[in-house]
């Protein structure tokens, strides 16, 4: 048999197991837990956190106290809150919503794309948010069921979310949190719970969004309650020290 021959056959039991490698199927996430909507969900969410990590998550009860719901309107509405809200004071926001609300009655992905710019920018939104909120009901005309995201997999109810031009990541993680109760939706980038995991996992440095997704493995699949969790501990810390640490938010 020609050398190049026999080179060729030892060189299909490796090609055979790339295939297998590249082919196989990635583990999948854990199903979310029911979602967090009312006090009730809450609490029977922290006692399951608590078993997860009752070292951690005893100390951290033991400072924050209570943990607030902080629940925001579901649905369209709830995404267009967080949008206007994005790089603006809270009292800003407000009113800019107000006045959204005000002049697309009701506000809904329909009233959306009939409105040109000039009557969205008389609300006082900018223009990429206007182009973002023009986005989002579009992609809710094209059948993005926003409410069905709270059944999906944290990452991949993130990933769909991200699809729609100017929702970026802490937007998506806050939607799911605050809006749809996501037992498990993590905003990996905002820097006051990065803040809260170097103070309660005794970490030397605050971790980036990479590291902190990589330790809240231990929490999954009650992510959404930790965060909540961790921003009332930081939240008490902040308190008692005076310190201050501004979240991250995107202007889209």
């Amino acid at each position: 048999m020609a050398d190049f021959e026999m080179t060729a056959l030892a060189a299909k039991p490796k090609r055979r197991a790339a295939a297998r490698r590249k082919t196989a199927p990635k583990p999948l996430g854990r199903i979310p837990g029911p979602p967090i909507l009312n006090e009730a969900a809450l609490a029977a969410g922290l006692e399951a956190l608590r078993a997860l990590d009752p070292v951690v998550v005893e100390a951290m009860l033991a400072v924050a106290g209570e943990t607030p719901l902080r629940r925001r309107e579901p649905g369209f509405e709830g995404l267009c809150w967080i949008i206007v809200g994005q790089q603006v004071s809270t009292a800003a926001a407000r009113s800019i919503f107000g006045r959204l609300q005000a002049g697309l009655t009701p506000l809904s992905p329909e009233t959306v794309l009939a409105a040109s710019d000039e009557a969205i920018r008389a609300c006082g939104l900018s223009a990429p948010k206007i182009r973002a909120v023009r986005a989002l009901a579009q992609a809710c005309a094209d059948g993005l069921d926003l409410a069905g995201l709270a059944a999906l997999e944290a990452d991949a109810a993130h990933a769909r979310l991200c699809m729609v031009k100017g929702v970026g990541p802490w937007t998506a993680d806050i939607f799911l949190l605050f809006c749809l109760g996501h037992a498990d939706a993590w905003p990996a980038g905002d820097l006051a719970l990065q803040e809260a995991m170097r103070m309660a996992l005794g970490l030397k440095m605050r971790p980036d969004a990479k590291r902190a997704t990589k330790l809240a493995e231990r929490w999954r699949p009650w992510r959404g309650v930790a965060a909540r969790l961790l921003w009332a501990y930081y939240g008490a810390l902040k308190g008692r020290s005076g310190m201050a640490l501004a979240d991250k938010k995107e202007e889209v």
